[in-house]
């Protein structure tokens, strides 16, 4: 039994590619202090080295197309696209390679890499869960799914468009938090 399992894990190693149709990479900032804003990236791709179970030895790589932001207000996305936020004409997309996987205590791991973003590269932490089991889908596609989070501080990669309110605090925070929903399927060998 033993031996048929570890059999079918390892035939489970090779490169997954993400489905976009069941994935989401997502934000969320403060706004105005009082509330927040959420919104989405809809074109990224991704390549996940991996053995499902031995996410120590995993790799992964994702782009980001920036221009693709929607928080589904169509002129606060014009203004995310423009040179005092994203400047998505200078800066088309947003990178992650990884460089490091560790568990964590919270039965996760972490994914040590560096985030490319505005033009600036920096070292980032996702913390994330999954990818430990495969499962094959109704079509035969073996698949894995992963849920990561990070935040980071958009001063720090040059995102730096601010407004003071008249009561103090600022109109947009710097803290973003990344949330990432993830499938891939097994490329074929």
């Amino acid at each position: 039994m033993f031996l048929s399992v570890l059999l079918a894990a390892s035939a489970f190693a090779g490169t997954w590619s993400l489905d976009p149709a069941h994935s989401k990479v997502g934000f969320r900032v403060s706004h105005m202090m009082v509330s927040s804003v959420e919104g989405e990236f809809p074109d990224v791709s991704a390549k996940l080295d991996l053995e499902p179970g031995k996410v120590a030895d995993l790799s992964v790589q994702v782009e980001v197309e920036m221009k693709t932001v929607d928080t589904n207000e169509p002129k606060r996305d014009a203004h995310l696209r423009s040179a005092e936020f994203l400047d998505v004409e200078k800066f088309p997309t947003m990178r992650f390679v990884s460089k490091k996987v560790k568990p964590n205590k919270d039965g996760g791991f972490d994914v040590f890499g560096e985030l490319t973003l505005h033009g600036v590269t920096k070292a980032v932490t996702l913390e994330a869960k999954g990818l430990q089991q495969a499962v094959t889908d109704p079509w035969g596609n073996k698949r894995v799914g992963v849920h990561a989070t990070a935040t980071i501080d958009r001063q720090e990669f040059g995102v730096a468009f601010s407004q003071t309110l008249d009561g103090g605090g600022v109109l947009v925070g710097d803290e973003i938090e990344l949330r990432i929903d993830a499938e891939f399927t097994l490329d074929p060998s």
